[in-house]
């Protein structure tokens, strides 16, 4: 099938969280036969600080982030076969959530991709007159990066006709064990762009273990973080490009990961970071929230904080020896279970799935 994805970039992971995302699920979808076109605007310097080219499993058309390029992009809903609108494209959202669905074909499929599905219910509940809110009966598929059971009902309470979970993942050959670099050797890796709805829980969990562990260095990668007081063992290193994203989970003896707000409310929704990390072979400590043992076993395969003590004491606790076991361990899950190719398979069907019952409505 023809898909015409709509998202913030494929080709950029500067401000854009979901880029890794985006890459293993199209690429997965491509290996299926799917011919597969993503429209992403000119936004935020996310073009001048692209980290991959246009790659071979997908036309990637690039519009201007005015109402030209808008009404330029939504030309290719009109060719496809399935259309999808993700969440947080950044600019003309509402506009192109009507758009697609009104230029789509009436036997294409739409669906619209939900990237932070507890950021945007909490949304969809303060404002009864939002667009998506209307649309929600209009659309075939609800897809989410995470959530779980709590999503799926709030979802399908609002109005969704189906909402399915499609979570994080591995690209195996994206994300894998390295050799260390001394640039980013410290105690505790950390990696996460300045966000208002992360800020007090990354001071809980990251600032305030470094604070506890003083003669430790702790590394934070990550944009905005430049005029944020912090204790004098935490040095900081602003963007770090995905091409460094293996050594970053490589060279320090564990790296944390924090979920946002509403993420960490809602549970089941380990962010990209726990995917990348565990495939590189990490040693991760998250902060705790539910569903953490769908993905990885706790004090085995990843070790669980409550707060900053709980990752001061983890990080004192371990030895070299230990870390490369839990890290070893994550890995070899990730692996197992949790690809890419995986989650492929999983959209694949559901669309296969909803084509063939077009198939049958219109023959009968």
């Amino acid at each position: 099938m023809r898909i015409a994805f709509y998202g913030s970039s494929l080709l950029s992971a500067y401000w854009n969280g979901a880029a890794t995302y985006y890459r293993g699920m199209l690429r997965a979808l491509a290996a299926h036969g799917h011919d597969i076109v993503f429209c992403e605007p000119d936004a935020f310097g996310r073009q001048q600080n692209r980290d991959m080219e246009p790659p071979p499993w997908a036309r990637v058309r690039v519009w201007t982030a005015d109402e030209t390029g808008l009404r330029e992009a939504l030309a290719e809903a009109a060719q496809a076969d399935v259309v999808v609108k993700a969440s947080g494209v950044g600019v003309f959202d509402d506009e192109l959530l009507g758009g697609v669905m009104r230029a789509a074909r009436p036997e294409a499929i739409r669906v619209f991709w939900d990237v932070d599905a507890p950021a945007t219910l909490a949304t969809l509940r303060q404002d009864p007159a939002h667009p998506l809110r209307r649309a929600l009966p209009r659309l075939d598929l609800v897809l989410t990066y995470g959530g779980g059971p709590p999503v799926v009902s709030a979802y399908e309470a609002l109005g969704a006709r189906r909402c399915v979970p499609v979570y994080n993942a591995l690209d195996p050959d994206t994300h894998h064990p390295v050799s260390p670099e001394p640039r980013f050797t410290s105690a505790l890796n950390f990696l996460a762009n300045r966000l208002p709805d992360r800020e007090a829980r990354v001071q809980a969990f990251f600032l305030n273990a470094a604070h506890h562990l003083p003669d430790r260095r702790f590394l934070l990668g990550g944009s905005g973080w430049e005029d944020k007081p912090m204790p004098s063992n935490v040095a900081r290193l602003g963007h770090v490009g995905t091409a460094d994203h293996n050594a970053f989970n490589c060279s320090s003896l564990a790296v944390l990961n924090v979920a946002r707000d509403s993420m960490a409310d809602v549970g089941f929704s380990p962010a990209t970071r726990v995917f990348e990390a565990a495939g590189a072979g990490a040693c991760l400590i998250t902060d705790a929230w539910r569903g953490i043992d769908l993905f990885l076993k706790p004090d085995e395969e990843i070790l669980v904080a409550r707060d900053g003590r709980d990752v001061a004491d983890h990080v004192a606790a371990l030895t070299p020896m230990r870390a490369r076991a839990i890290g070893a361990a994550a890995c070899a899950r990730i692996r197992g279970a949790h690809t890419y190719a995986r989650r492929g398979a999983q959209v694949a069907a559901l669309l296969a799935e909803m084509q063939e019952r077009r198939r049958e409505a219109r023959v009968a």
